[in-house]
């Protein structure tokens, strides 16, 4: 696809795993932990979101812990 950038975290993931550096348990343990961030920070965007439908003042709270 012309134009297409891939996101940073998969360059970051097909680094890791074309590595000749790394072991493969280290390779195996690297992306988990990627994936497992990727999904953690989704989750918080949607946990921000809903809240904030809830109620305007959320945003004030996640700014005021320096969450956003």
């Amino acid at each position: 696809m012309k134009g297409f950038k891939m996101p940073k975290y998969e360059q970051l993931k097909e680094a890791i795993e074309a590595s000749e550096t790394l072991t493969t348990d280290e390779k195996t343990q690297s992306v988990k932990h990627i994936e497992e961030w990727v999904t953690e920070d989704r989750a918080f965007g949607l946990i921000y979101d809903e809240l904030v439908e809830v109620n305007i003042a959320f945003k004030e709270i996640f700014r005021e812990l320096g969450l956003v």
